[in-house]
């Protein structure tokens, strides 16, 4: 069965805001989407987690998720609601799958404050995709940002490491030359995301 409908996730110190252009042109795509702001620093998982739940309602969804969006997203397919087993595909954009360098560092030197309730995401541990849905991970390699600074010789989109956002078990792992936040708003992106979420499983 086609995909029919979209969950948006933001990353952190965002809101949905930052998704709006992404969420407008796959709305013109014919997608219904959701587009979930909540708060990076203290998720209400059960609230997140409702509201994906009422919103797949027995359709063939995928989550296109930014940064730690893709790690809320994990947290809901470990949840394993009955709707969960509706999501065919999730597709993130400069995700920390394995967990985040730059929120280490920061909990190293006693940053919690800057980070609150978000390290339960951002300092996983995962190695695998154990799930159905299928994981297309996006990447960039234009390290605008703090990660050249914190680890030197490093290739990342300048606050995730390459390496952070590679899986085993996922579909595809694909890099393109942006920085963390631009990758939001490419063109190339966009039509990667459209070419995925009309692919036939």
């Amino acid at each position: 069965m086609a995909i029919k409908r979209v969950v948006v996730l933001h990353g952190l110190y965002m809101s949905g805001f930052v998704m709006h252009p992404l969420c407008t042109k796959l709305e013109k795509e014919g997608f219904e989407i959701l587009n979930l702001s909540y708060n990076t620093l203290s998720p209400d998982k059960r609230a997140i987690f409702s509201a994906i739940d009422e919103f797949i309602n027995g359709q063939p969804t995928a989550l296109v998720c930014h940064s730690m969006g893709g790690l809320v997203a994990r947290a809901y397919l470990e949840h394993h609601s009955e709707q969960s087993h509706w999501v065919k595909k999730v597709i993130t954009l400069g995700t920390p799958h394995k967990g985040s360098a730059i929120a280490q560092h920061m909990h190293d030197k006693g940053f919690n404050m800057l980070l609150k309730n978000s390290i339960e995401f951002l300092l996983s541990d995962n190695q695998d995709w154990p799930f159905k849905a299928k994981l297309y991970s996006i990447a960039g390699d234009l390290p605008l940002g703090l990660m050249p600074l914190l680890k030197k010789g490093s290739r990342s989109d300048g606050t995730v490491l390459l390496e952070e956002t590679k899986l085993q078990g996922m579909a595809e792992h694909k890099v393109f030359h942006l920085s963390h936040t631009t990758m939001i708003y490419s063109r190339q992106v966009m039509q990667y995301i459209q070419q995925l979420l009309n692919q036939d499983e």
